[in-house]
């Protein structure tokens, strides 16, 4: 078993039974969730934004415009928080106080490095498509140089990352146990519905086989 060695900024502290430094939990998570939210300092002022995510080995990649400011901020080697979450269950407890929901996370820390070898580039670039809906980057057309010119990617290591996972049942005190009051969980899952066609598309192009075989990683069904 692979193990992230927790640190200081990793290591779960509340709730510490809930933390999760296997790796292969940490990679599952990353590769299920669709986006993850990306943290750092522009300017000396906190920010986040929600990001396209791809896990390639034992790195995360984001990318973006190479004019933001979140971006132009990980060019100067700021330091960046990154977070990935499930949402799995909603957690109906007897109490207001022990409500809670399922869930499965992943914390990130590190220094980002901008992706400059062309072709390292080009592979995150089909990950990230790929993370979206498995295989579509071999269906797609390839990006011009243009285009690659005009989008900034970074690649944070994963050697500081941990998971937190809640799962099962409220937690209730145990003189709650006796209310009239229902508890339980309502499990939540992510849902792919019928393919919409793009208006413009000619009516004898029928979706790919990464529309058709949808399926998120570790997903049910």
């Amino acid at each position: 078993m692979r193990r992230a060695e927790p640190t200081e900024r990793t290591r779960v502290r509340r709730l510490p039974e809930r933390g999760v430094y296997d790796r292969a939990v940490i990679d599952a998570i990353l590769d299920e969730a669709f986006i993850c939210h990306l943290a750092t300092l522009v300017g000396g002022s906190p920010r986040v934004i929600p990001t396209i995510h791809a896990r390639v080995g034992d790195a995360l990649y984001v990318h973006g415009s190479p004019a933001g400011g979140t971006l132009r901020a990980l060019r100067e080697s700021a330091e960046v928080c990154l977070a990935a979450t499930l949402v799995d269950g909603l957690v109906l407890a007897r109490s207001g106080f022990h409500s809670s929901i399922n869930h499965r996370s992943v914390i990130v820390y590190g220094r980002a490095r901008e992706v400059t070898d062309p072709e390292e580039k080009r592979r995150a670039q089909e990950a990230l498509v790929d993370h979206v809906a498995p295989g579509r980057s071999a269906e797609v057309r390839p990006p011009t140089d243009r285009e690659l010119r005009r989008t900034a990617i970074f690649a944070t290591p994963l050697d500081e990352a941990s998971a937190k996972v809640r799962t099962g049942p409220p937690e209730d005190d145990e003189e709650d146990l006796g209310c009239p009051i229902w508890a339980g969980v309502l499990p939540l899952r992510t849902v792919v519905g019928p393919p919409q066609a793009d208006p413009r598309l000619p009516p004898d192009i029928g979706p790919p086989e990464s529309v058709l075989r949808y399926r998120r990683p570790g997903a049910p069904g």
